[in-house]
């Protein structure tokens, strides 16, 4: 039994998961999102479905060529916008050509007059997971509270999407943290809903 806190182990798996991804070349960063995106997905996109995604910042794997095909298939778009620390996402419209402008961080977001919309499904990015849907964000929490706060309006599906160098055997978690449903790596589709 470790008695190292929760905040610190998680921390220390951040930045091994993080110093792993950044080592990938920028041609396996790319082949990875082909390949997921190429890949059937994994749950059913019924017309109308609100899917979120996000814009990639530095070295995360691109979940644009995915969310474009999702669109293709007649999901409607959603990108976050922060709303301030310790609240969760604002999910607002989006669609591919739209305009947008620079939030938190310089990550790109719909504007403030789009709509703010429930998705049905999460396409969420993570520092680090494991096989049980658990994962390492950031440290602020704002997926986490998104998540829980939707879960709490109707059924919704989260879905990580990673590089496999970002799996770890086991991440600690708290009563605060949101579980994955699954996770799309460029090795596997993993179900964490079995796990």
């Amino acid at each position: 039994m470790t008695t190292i806190p929760i905040d610190r182990l998680k921390a220390e798996l951040r930045k091994a998961a993080l110093a792993r991804r950044e080592t990938l070349p920028a041609e396996e960063r790319q082949a990875a999102a082909v390949t997921i995106a190429a890949r059937p997905f994994p749950l059913p996109v019924v017309p109308g479905a609100v899917v979120s995604g996000f814009f990639p910042l530095k070295s995360e794997i691109n979940p644009l060529l995915l969310l474009r095909k999702l669109a293709d298939a007649g999901a409607g778009l959603a990108l976050p916008v922060v709303a301030g620390r310790g609240q969760p996402l604002i999910m607002r419209a989006y669609a591919f050509g739209q305009e947008l402008k620079s939030g938190v961080w310089g990550i790109r977001e719909p504007r403030d007059d789009a709509p703010e919309v429930d998705p049905d499904i999460l396409i969420v990015p993570l520092a680090a997971f494991d096989r049980r849907g658990n994962r390492i964000g950031y440290g602020a929490g704002y997926y986490d509270m998104t998540i829980n706060r939707l879960r709490a309006r109707k059924p919704v599906k989260a879905v990580g999407i990673a590089y496999a160098a970002q799996e770890v055997p086991e991440v600690p978690v708290t009563e605060r943290d949101a579980a994955l449903d699954l996770v799309l790596t460029e090795r596997e589709v993993i179900d964490c809903r079995r796990a």
